[in-house]
């Protein structure tokens, strides 16, 4: 039974091998817009390669004019005098090949390097959801490093032992033709090393690349939750995780290794062992007397520059196949279709007049957990400058309004409109332009204080900065800072208390002055004193704007329109405070009197 799966398995994976192949080889379509450059490197490339061809004939040609023999030169002098025009010429055509290469590679890099980092931040969250920061880091550094090794250097050497070996047997037929159909019936040997090596070496250095990234990947999360793992003492605990990583990057290339040695190893015998072969043929010829010793030295160095240029192209050839495995992860990322064009659509993003938003029947079902209905016929209405409040359990689906609200997934089933036009129908970016939304958990860039806050606002002045930063209640701890707005926050603002980084968040919101408003336990984590100052920027953030707010501290949404008790993705409740608090029986009250027992 297992022998019939894999034969029926085997053509299916022959053709995915294929149009893996296919794909891989598309990112080399990033050259295009350098193409000309790249040519003239090439054409430089193969000068190069000529004039080094030339070389073992005017050496062999130096030895015939020592013995008077020569057919082209009368004199050693004029030989030497070709040998030195030679070198300067091939030093020249080196020059111009490896600076218009290396200017190629930069250029080419560069561009898909930021191809690759806008289409992951083009990416919906869902994609997040499924991979690993380190992974992303990972495929955007070290797999496209070995993408610019392979184009500044790898793939132009490869195209110059191409050149030698086309153009080197030419050279090999003026002196003996029969010597040089012997040197070419080895070549099939080699062809089938490079054919049945290939597919593993390549095989191996994906592999390679994938551990590699989940190393990058511990280390990324231990970095970033570095506080964590100082209060848990769990040094060593890192230490290990990442050694046991690496390790597993150590077998994978050290089995790498053993196929690439015997990969060399075998070209290195069929190569020396046909120019073993050539050199007794040859000195038979010139024991016979049908061949000049200087034409068997001319001939053995070009065997020796063709049999080179085979056995340097077949450690080039596994370094590409090498490089091919790395670019089909860069391009699942950029073939990864984006949820929104932020370039284009960037230049027609208008201000929502009104807020006003309608929940209709809706039904969500989590991509990842298909089998789990979160909201299960979610209704209500948000009129224009509303403040409702969403309430309830953990888990019962209120995060997850807000995020069908921004877009971030599709509902299953119902429909939500905003403005009485369908979400759908919106364009992300434009829908999202006119969203605002103060988490929780703040994340703060590494930059300034006022960088951060012009992050609501691209280009925002000066002035407009100030003026959110008093209306965030946050202009009176940023004017005690030295460098005031120029203060720099550190890595996730790690320099601010969690009450500074709030405010500079709030803002950051006001400043963007968004339509609609969504507020997620904005004030959960703080301390008393830092949590009015908090509040009070809050009320001045939600005047006159549709306000979501999510909250589990009751007391801070006494002054709402309306409140949603949400349970098990069900509305069990909905009223003002007032209403709800007098509800003997209901969610709501049992909630106010566990929070009230717990203060």
């Amino acid at each position: 039974m297992a022998s019939i799966n894999i034969q029926e398995a085997e053509p299916a994976k022959k053709r995915v091998k294929w149009d893996d192949l296919k794909k891989a080889l598309g990112v080399f379509r990033y050259i295009g817009p350098y193409r000309y450059v790249y040519l003239v490197g090439i054409v430089f490339l193969v000068f190069s390669t000529i004039a080094s061809l030339l070389l073992p004939f005017l050496i062999s040609e130096l030895v015939a004019a020592a013995e008077d023999k020569s057919t082209y030169f009368s004199s050693v002098d004029e030989v030497v005098i070709a040998l030195v025009g030679i070198l300067i010429v091939q030093a020249i055509f080196s020059y111009g090949r490896v600076y218009a290469f290396y200017y190629v590679t930069t250029k080419t890099t560069a561009d898909v390097r930021t191809d690759i980092y806008d289409r992951i931040i083009s990416l919906p969250v869902g994609f997040f959801e499924n991979k690993r920061v380190g992974e992303l880091i990972s495929r955007i550094t070290s797999d496209v490093s070995k993408l610019e090794e392979t184009l500044s250097l790898s793939l132009a050497e490869f195209f110059r032992q191409i050149a030698t070996l086309v153009i080197g047997p030419v050279f090999l037929l003026m002196y003996s033709v029969k010597l040089t159909l012997l040197m070419l019936a080895t070549f099939p040997f080699i062809v089938i090393i490079l054919v049945v090596f290939g597919k593993f070496i390549r095989k191996l250095s994906k592999i390679t690349q994938d551990t590699l990234a989940e190393t990058n990947t511990v280390v990324d999360e231990t970095f970033h939750a570095v506080n964590t793992v100082k209060a848990f003492t769990n040094e060593a605990y890192e230490s290990q995780r990442y050694s046991n990583s690496m390790q597993g990057v150590i077998e994978v290339s050290l089995k790498l290794a053993k196929y690439r040695g015997a990969f060399i190893s075998s070209l290195v015998l069929g190569l020396f062992g046909g120019i073993i072969l050539v050199m007794w043929y040859g000195a038979t010829l010139v024991q016979a007397g049908t061949m000049e010793v200087s034409q068997l030295m001319g001939f053995v160095l070009y065997t020796i520059f063709v049999g080179g240029a085979l056995a340097g192209m077949g450690e080039l050839y596994a370094k590409i196949q090498s490089t091919v495995g790395g670019t089909e992860r860069l391009l699942e990322i950029i073939n990864e279709p984006a949820e929104l064009d932020f370039k284009s659509g960037a230049q027609h993003l208008q201000k929502f007049t009104s807020g006003n938003i309608v929940f209709d029947k809706v039904q969500f079902r989590y991509p990842s957990r298909p089998d789990v209905t979160v909201l299960k016929g979610i209704s209500f209405e948000i009129k224009n400058g509303e403040k409702i409040a969403l309430v309830g359990p953990s888990g019962a689906g209120k995060s997850t309004i807000t995020q069908l609200l921004l877009g971030y997934y599709h509902i299953s089933d119902g429909r939500i409109s905003v403005n009485n036009k369908d979400l759908d129908d919106y364009a992300l970016l434009h829908l999202r332009y006119n969203i605002g939304i103060v988490p929780q958990d703040i994340t703060l860039f590494g930059g300034t204080i006022g960088e951060n806050i012009a992050y609501g606002k691209p280009g925002a002045s000066q002035e407009a900065i100030i003026d959110a930063a008093k209306k965030a209640n946050a202009w009176q701890f940023i004017s005690s800072f030295p460098d005031g707005l120029d203060t720099v926050v550190g890595e996730r603002g790690v320099k601010l208390s969690g009450g500074q980084k709030q405010r500079v968040a709030i803002a950051r919101t006001i400043l963007k002055d968004p339509a609609i408003l969504i507020l997620d336990e904005a004030t959960s984590s703080l301390d008393a004193e830092s949590e009015l100052l908090v509040q009070q920027a809050l009320e001045t953030l939600m005047k006159d704007r549709t306000s979501i707010v999510i909250a589990h501290r009751l007391s801070t949404i006494r002054k709402v329109d309306k409140i949603l008790v949400i349970n098990e993705g069900r509305i069990q409740e909905s009223g003002t405070h007032a209403e709800l608090a007098a509800n003997q029986e209901g969610l709501y009250n049992h909630l106010l009197k566990l929070q009230f027992a717990e203060e």
